[in-house]
């Protein structure tokens, strides 16, 4: 009976640390304060406007990339309504349309709301970060799975946000997402438009 107790304290403990680092001092750990005195301040209807380049690698659960994308993002603010197109353009030929709908409050409070999303996400804008945390449908090609996501992005002095984005199904990391956004060119835009 003592190695039995033994065996599930010894297991307990080994998941309450694994879980205190997960949420400690893991990507899921970081809070919007650890960003508030950083600069440049990170403004969502400033940074996040207007056409924009996306570049981006995605990590399947055993830290390989598992696929490629680059994605023409569309942003538009009515006060502090926000609304951000992307079209997604994968290695394997797939394609992918979303729309988000965005909603900004003076504190800097995010509520972020797409078709694919499970209920509304919500996240915080603070110094040069910005978090959103919702959970995802797949589309049903993928498997149609709830993943529950940690987002954050991260602004660069010149411009350029620099994204990551973990994907968890019952606690375990399932996918990773890192990518840039950046204004386009007026070259881009050109060839876009002849294309």
């Amino acid at each position: 009976m003592d190695i039995l107790f033994g065996f599930i304290g010894g297991f307990l403990i080994f998941v309450g640390i694994a879980w205190a680092r997960t949420k400690m001092l893991g990507f899921s750990g970081q809070a919007p304060q650890d960003y508030t005195t950083n600069q440049p301040e990170f403004d969502l209807k400033k940074h996040l406007n207007g056409p924009i380049a996306c570049e981006g690698v995605i990590f399947g659960p055993t830290g390989r990339v598992t696929s490629r994308f680059v994605a023409d993002f569309n942003a538009e603010w009515d006060g502090n309504s926000g609304r951000m197109t992307e079209s997604f353009r994968y290695d394997s030929g797939a394609t992918q349309d979303r729309e988000w709908r965005l909603t900004l409050d003076p504190s800097g409070k995010i509520v972020a709301e797409a078709e694919d999303l499970v209920g509304a996400g919500s996240g915080q804008q603070a110094g040069s970060g910005v978090s959103l945390n919702y959970r995802i449908k797949l589309p049903e090609s993928a498997g149609g799975h709830v993943l529950d996501v940690v987002d954050w992005m991260y602004l660069l002095e010149n411009g350029t946000i620099m994204n990551r984005s973990q994907f968890r199904k019952f606690g375990i990391k399932v996918a990773e997402l890192v990518a840039t956004m950046r204004p386009k060119s007026m070259d881009e835009e050109s060839r876009q438009d002849a294309a």
